[in-house]
């Protein structure tokens, strides 16, 4: 009962995404079978810690990286957190816990020679695939939209007027990002084709399938490696590489950190600065090019 209660918590009062909450569905319930497999413990409600460190053991030996491994933890901290709340524990097993360490993650973003290649070169084709395909891409790179923000624009979102869209981001909270020139032509191309599909189920969302049904996440995963697999050699291309790129271009090309905060949708700056670690190089060479003792 508690853990239903949990995700009715996650979903009503926490505005946490379906996404978000399955993942929290999962790290429990795998947590809560192991348990019982070798435990005999019908509920984790009241468990100890020692407990807790075997399954985190387990998962080691199984191959689970340490940072895997500290998300599946989180998810219980925030259930334990949850139980405290509503009395239904006095101290979390998780009290004393601390984080595995792991090596820092560091994410490559596109180049902008691969992005002019991309997008200068428009390997796209004119029909209604091609153009999504371009926007899908457009979008990510000229906003730092998430994916699950693209996917979730509707048409009521988007003011070509002001040049502005609407995003809904994280915990339900909205933020308005401004377009430029070029992202709004392809809004405006797009529409053409959009307008000629023979039947369109979702309408009001903006971005659609050739079946005329809104996006899904995966689709658009596969539209990234598809045409970035033409002009880069890094192993990782997905939208989040697109959301890094973004923040990263800007912030080489001197923009201020707390406005990348906000077109990111970031609640913190501490989020953001994660972005910052590419702008270091770029730079160094503005520094040693500029500072009078450079040469000396």
């Amino acid at each position: 009962m508690s853990v239903s209660a949990f995700i009715s918590y996650l979903r009503l009062e926490k505005n946490y995404s379906e996404h978000t909450i399955k993942a929290y569905q999962k790290d429990i319930d795998a947590f809560s079978s192991f348990c019982e497999t070798q435990y005999e413990a019908s509920s984790i409600t009241h468990i100890g810690y020692p407990l807790i460190r075997n399954w985190i053991v387990e998962l080691s030996q199984s191959g689970v990286s340490n940072r895997t491994i500290n998300r599946k933890i989180s998810s219980l901290q925030a259930y334990y957190k949850f139980l405290l709340k509503i009395d239904e524990i006095k101290v979390s097993p998780l009290i004393k816990h601390k984080a595995l360490k792991t090596e820092k993650k560091v994410e490559i973003p596109f180049s902008e020679k691969e992005m002019d290649a991309l997008l200068g070169e428009n390997p796209f084709n004119d029909d209604f695939e091609g153009l999504r395909d371009k926007l899908i891409i457009d979008l990510l790179y000229a906003t730092g939209m998430r994916r699950a923000e693209l996917v979730n624009l509707k048409l009521v979102d988007v003011d070509l007027a002001n040049q502005t869209l609407k995003v809904l981001g994280k915990r339900n909270k909205e933020r308005i990002i401004p377009i430029l020139p070029a992202t709004q032509q392809c809004i405006e191309q797009y529409m053409v084709v959009r307008s000629s599909l023979k039947k369109v189920q979702d309408n009001s969302y903006l971005i659609l399938t050739k079946e005329g049904l809104k996006i899904y996440e995966t689709l658009v995963y596969r539209t990234i490696n598809k045409y970035f697999s033409l002009v880069s050699p890094k192993v990782k291309k997905s939208p989040h590489i697109l959301r890094h790129t973004f923040a990263t271009h800007l912030l080489n090309r001197g923009a201020d950190l707390n406005s990348v905060k906000e077109l990111l949708g970031h609640s913190s700056l501490a989020s953001t600065q994660v972005y910052t670690h590419n702008s270091i190089a770029e730079l160094k060479k503005v520094h040693q090019k500029a500072h009078p003792r450079s040469k000396k």
